[in-house]
């Protein structure tokens, strides 16, 4: 077990006492405006609570332009309750409001720690929910925002009483509580880190029994530190060296205001070398409707040159998108995309650990890597520490058993699964889900991405498959790596997983996500009624690889051959990955199918998927169908996103309505 951690470390008081006006997130907008007004709400009346509340609804992507005290006007200005967004900006900054109560699933979605910076530059201090996603509740501990799940708290902070700090470090691992009695990570880091060593890494017999490709992993990679065990537990708080380690724009500028202004100038970053920098999210953004009609792109152009000012002071290694006048005067020399894509690409492999300032980062555990999304002020610590935090997760294992039919993709997988009731109900929060069985199997390393790459949406910690012939084949034609799989690779006969989900992926057909959560699956042959679009989008991280566009290509070739274009008053819009997935899709030939239906191509960025590039709505009437991962309320913009896979996405942008590629065809027999 950890030590616990010597009292030099703590600086956090022993008893805090709260403003007694709290904000209920309700299902009902009377409650919270009676909050920001100044009245007293009990919360008996404000019942039922918000449950999965995303970050992309505390900070919409739009405000991440801020990076310091200015977001403190906008928490909540997201929050969409009953068609209202009750919370304007600056409202609860002069409100005075300290504690915040919300339902289950809180901080669901984005690794942004935005979120929780915007809250606690707010005034609040103190958020209760009945349960946190991982990532949220870690960049709470990482900046000095306390939580917690006892809900009884209400009840005396209401009363006026004093709450012991260490009451609400119940239940949390021994590292998640220093970090907090220390007031965040990055004093912690400094107070706490010096003398860091590799852990001795176990070996059979003197490993402690059957593990999980994971824990090999991480046993491979842990920190010995004062305050972890050299081995940690499911549950325990470890260190970790990360063998990438990668952030993007809308993160930099961020990370480094926090380092100059708890460290000062200069910066020595630890393994400058293994950071890799990414322009990923920005390079449409003159057409993103929410940016340009809040005026937000000079903002954006100020945070993208801080991260340029980062990478030239330090010499970091950059990927830079590019706009559709740059690619034009492209010699094929620039090597773009979205950065876990990217990473996916060009960097991991079998084996490693990676982290990144993306909730998607788990793309990489398509390959066999450890690899997972941390928060700014952990991305920050690790850059001059070379340590990264986590708490180390339990597994579950997915056996996808059987074979999927023509025309259903990875994608219809990942919504099937993000429907059950186990996931829908939390079950999947903060674990390890490795995929396995004979769909995996025969499944390419893009689609294994794809389940990968969702495990954010399934709330999962990471995905990982274990590496084997079909890595193998990857790693040697797209990246041109010889590589074999050493025998430790694998999870042990015996390991232990807290749960098992069996899928027979022959009965899985083409699934759709209803607008305002991706656990809202539903197949596709039992829609009610038709869905008219206004739009359609496939591209973003999880469906702008190379197989992907096979897809797109596919349906799109068979409609061009009849003479059919995409239905009058629907825009289609592609958008590719990564560059390399962009030059696969000129070399075979598929730019002549998108442009004789009428789609318009994107060069490599995450677009419309983050709210800032062509393909999101306009307005709130819009209806889109998308290719992306998430439909959080606000993303994409202000109309209805509903999620599917590759194919569907273009038979349905022919079609004018959401149809599966089948359907389309029968109707043009």
């Amino acid at each position: 077990m950890a030590t616990d951690v010597s009292p030099s470390c703590g600086a956090a008081p022993a008893a805090l006492r709260f403003n007694p006006r709290m904000l209920f997130l309700s299902r009902s907008p009377a409650p919270i405006h009676a909050a920001l007004r100044g009245e007293p709400v009990a919360l008996a009346a404000a019942l039922p609570l918000r449950d999965d509340v995303s970050t992309d609804e505390i900070t919409p992507i739009a405000i991440l332009t801020h990076y310091d005290e200015k977001l403190g006007r906008y928490p909540y200005t997201g929050l969409q309750v009953q068609g209202q967004r009750p919370v304007a900006p600056g409202a609860l900054a002069r409100s005075g409001i300290e504690v915040v109560v919300a339902g289950k699933r809180y901080g669901k979605g984005s690794s942004r720690e935005h979120s929780p910076a915007a809250e606690r530059l707010a005034g609040v201090r103190l958020v209760i929910a009945e349960s946190f996603e991982r990532i949220y509740r870690q960049n709470a501990d990482n900046i000095g925002l306390l939580t917690s799940t006892d809900m009884g708290l209400v009840q005396r902070i209401a009363a006026g009483e004093a709450i012991a700090l260490e009451e609400l470090l119940v239940g949390r691992d021994a590292l998640a509580a220093a970090i907090v009695r220390s007031g965040g990570l990055l004093r912690f880091g400094q107070a706490c880190l010096r003398g860091m060593r590799p852990a001795p890494v176990p070996t059979a017999p003197a490993a402690p029994g059957p593990r999980t490709l994971f824990e090999k992993i991480v046993a491979r990679h842990a920190l010995a530190t004062a305050f972890t065990p050299a081995h940690p537990a499911a549950g325990e708080g470890a260190f970790v060296r990360a063998d990438w380690r990668f952030i993007h724009e809308y993160y930099t500028g961020m990370a480094a205001h926090m380092l100059h202004a708890s460290l000062g100038r200069p910066l020595a970053l630890r393994d400058p070398a293994s950071i890799v920098v990414f322009e990923d999210h920005t390079s449409y953004v003159e057409e993103s409707p929410a940016h340009v009609r809040g005026g937000l792109v000079p903002d954006v152009r100020r945070m993208v040159d801080a991260q340029r000012r980062f990478v030239a002071d330090h010499g970091l290694r950059c990927h830079r998108t590019l706009t559709e006048a740059e690619a034009a005067r492209d010699d094929g020399s620039n090597v773009a995309g979205i950065s876990h894509a990217m990473v996916t690409e060009r960097y991991a492999l079998p084996g490693q650990l990676v982290v990144g300032t993306d909730s998607h980062t788990p793309h990489s555990g398509a390959l066999g890597c450890a690899a997972f999304g941390v928060g700014t002020t952990d991305m920050a610590n690790a850059f001059v520490t070379g340590a990264v935090r986590m708490t180390l997760p339990a597994s579950l294992r997915v056996e996808l058993d059987g074979r999927l039919a023509p025309g259903v993709t990875a994608k219809d997988v990942a919504l099937h699964l993000l429907a059950l009731p186990f996931i829908r109900e939390g079950g999947g929060v903060g674990k390890v889900f490795e995929f396995a069985g004979a769909a995996i199997a025969a499944m390419s390393t893009d689609e294994r991405a794809t389940l990968t790459n969702m495990t954010a949406e399934l709330g999962g910690f990471t995905g990982i498959v274990a590496p084997d012939a079909e890595t193998v084949r990857f790693l040697r034609e797209r990246r041109g790596v010889d590589f074999a799989p050493e025998s430790w690779m694998r999870s042990d006969p015996g390991a232990h997983y807290a749960h098992v989900i069996r899928v027979d992926c022959a009965q899985v057909g083409p699934m759709v996500a209803a607008p305002g959560d991706p656990g809202n699956g539903q197949p596709l042959a039992r829609l009610a009624r038709p869905v008219r679009i206004d739009i359609a989008y496939g591209g973003s991280c999880t469906a702008g690889k190379r197989e992907d566009f096979d897809h797109y290509h596919a349906v799109l070739r068979w409609a061009a051959d009849r003479g059919l274009r995409v239905a009058p008053g629907v825009a289609l819009y592609l958008q590719f990955g990564t560059t390399a997935v962009r030059d696969h899709c000129a070399a075979a030939g598929y730019l002549d199918a998108f442009e004789r239906v009428g789609a318009r191509i994107l060069q490599p960025s995450c677009g419309a998927c983050g709210n800032c590039g062509p393909g999101g709505s306009s307005d709130p009437g819009q209806v889109t169908v998308s290719a992306i991962n998430r439909n959080f309320p606000g993303r994409g913009g202000p109309g209805s996103v509903w999620l599917a896979s590759p194919p569907t996405v273009a038979a349905s942008a022919i079609a004018g309505e959401i149809l599966s590629f089948e359907e389309l065809q029968a109707r043009h027999a």
